[in-house]
């Protein structure tokens, strides 16, 4: 147990460490943003019943955290006319059991990447925000793809264990590996270290 919470230290501290120097403003303090993707009626079923019962439950978690904290909660959506996707339809929504609410920020993208060709990155930069939580689905897609482009937009990004989820444990499992996903305790030290 020391030793995870020493790496995720470590790694906190990294990562901040890589923030200031990469970001545009050196001098711009933390103000960090729960990123919600993807977690669409029509995509949800193709994850595994118990992935998708945990990942959920933590998703509703971060999102009553990051208010907690006064936060911004950005929800995702993907419109993909070859699933049937559509705006308007149920199964374009995310499940009634998530916590979001009407002036939630919501982005609705065509791409992988929540940045391409969508308003995410003004929004963001409106809010004043340049640290994501990436949550949602998939950890192998459209998570992966937009914490790709979050980087290439000069964002810290970090991808929340437990709250990405694929169609294959194991492809998520690895993602979380590879992509030093963070947990709960160095989520809830940037949120309460930021205040």
């Amino acid at each position: 147990m020391r030793t995870k919470v020493f790496s995720a230290l470590l790694t906190l501290i990294l990562g901040f460490t890589s923030l200031t120097a990469h970001s545009q403003n050196p001098a711009a303090p933390v103000k960090p943003a729960l990123l919600v993707i993807d977690i669409q009626n029509a995509f949800l079923p193709m994850i595994p019943e118990a992935d998708k019962k945990t990942a959920m439950a933590n998703i509703n978690y971060y999102i009553s955290l990051f208010r907690s904290h006064g936060f911004p909660v950005v929800l995702v959506y993907h419109h993909g006319e070859e699933y049937g996707v559509r705006p308007g339809t149920d199964l374009f929504e995310f499940p009634s059991t998530v916590s979001i609410k009407p002036d939630d920020p919501k982005i609705i993208k065509t791409y992988p990447d929540g940045f391409a060709k969508t308003d995410l990155d003004k929004v963001l930069k409106e809010l004043g925000c340049n640290t994501l939580f990436l949550t949602g689905l998939s950890a192998v897609g459209c998570v992966l793809a937009t914490y790709m482009g979050a980087m290439s937009h000069d964002y810290k990004a970090f991808m929340v264990k437990d709250a990405i989820m694929s169609h294959n444990s194991e492809f998520t499992n690895n993602i979380e590996i590879m992509f030093d996903a963070v947990g709960v305790d160095v989520v809830q030290l940037v949120l309460e270290s930021t205040r």
